[in-house]
């Protein structure tokens, strides 16, 4: 298995944020979700992977190649939040334009992925709701058979039946051991639910890429009194939360070694919802 992006100490400064040292990979196979909040840097990644910015270090190879390269690119299906496509046009006049601009276009594929979600071919995109063009941006890259799909916020704003066509088509785009998928998204009981892996970039740094089980099913969240918490060695804590509502708490790498040091206290699996709260309100350990 190899990996279909690899980055490696990814930099990229402006004025007010800086992307610092970012590691991050998808491999084969695989659906990896990339977390953070607003203005964490995911869609500075995205688009440094992408090659639609250029970055101040680090190394990205896309399939093995550079970002940009066309023959990389080609094998390369992006969705970003909302269709990029003019409202004026309709999908028939899209297959058509891309069909002259993309020599991997399949335009057979295109009308019949239009079919399965039923689009109208001659309908306006402005007059497409918020999921009609979420399916259409899908089609869109599907049509050039891709190896990788670059999600951005591709299931934001829609509601839970659309969502949910479209995490199916994801499960079975990646049944190809060869195709991969990275999708970064706020919505995370999403990625609990399909991803393989999860990044979670904080503050311009990645924190963590591990296996979405083994993470959900390791970590944990310890409550309880200041004292008590102080009690739990430092390298077992992530981050911690003292005082304020919902009392102290205290994010820890293994729930079960915290539960050997403190057998009375409240001892809960988390989410990965709570996990970026505790990081983002929290105090690192």
């Amino acid at each position: 298995m190899s990996d279909l992006i690899a980055v490696q100490g990814l930099v990229k400064r402006y004025k007010d944020f800086t992307l610092d040292q970012v590691d991050l990979t998808v491999p084969e196979g695989e659906i990896v979700g990339l977390i953070g909040e607003n203005g964490a840097g995911k869609t500075t990644t995205i688009k440094a992977i992408l090659g639609v910015i250029r970055p101040d270090g680090g190394r990205i190879r896309v399939m093995g190649k550079d970002p940009g390269d066309r023959s990389a690119l080609e094998k390369v299906g992006v969705v970003f939040e909302d269709s990029y496509f003019y409202g004026g046009l309709n999908a028939h006049q899209v297959d058509r334009i891309l069909a002259g601009i993309r020599r991997d276009w399949d335009s057979g594929k295109f009308r019949k992925d239009c079919k399965a979600f039923g689009l109208d071919m001659k309908k306006p995109i402005k007059d497409f709701s918020r999921g009609m063009r979420m399916k259409l941006s899908l089609s869109t890259a599907m049509a050039s058979h891709p190896r990788l799909l670059v999600m951005d916020e591709a299931t934001s704003g829609l509601d839970p039946v659309v969502r949910g066509e479209i995490l199916d088509l994801f499960l079975t785009f990646i049944q190809d051991e060869g195709c991969g998928i990275l999708l970064s998204s706020h919505i995370t009981t999403d990625l609990e639910r399909v991803a393989d892996q999860i990044a979670y970039i904080h503050r311009g740094k990645l924190l963590f890429q591990r296996n979405k089980d083994e993470l959900l099913e390791e970590t944990a969240v310890v409550r309880g009194s200041a004292a008590a918490l102080d009690r739990l060695p430092e390298d077992l804590v992530l981050v911690r939360r003292s005082g304020g509502i919902g009392g102290s708490a205290a994010l820890v790498k293994d729930g079960a070694a915290a539960r050997r040091l403190l057998p009375d206290a409240v001892i809960d699996r988390t989410s990965i919802d709570e996990m970026m709260q505790l990081y983002g309100g929290g105090e690192k350990a």
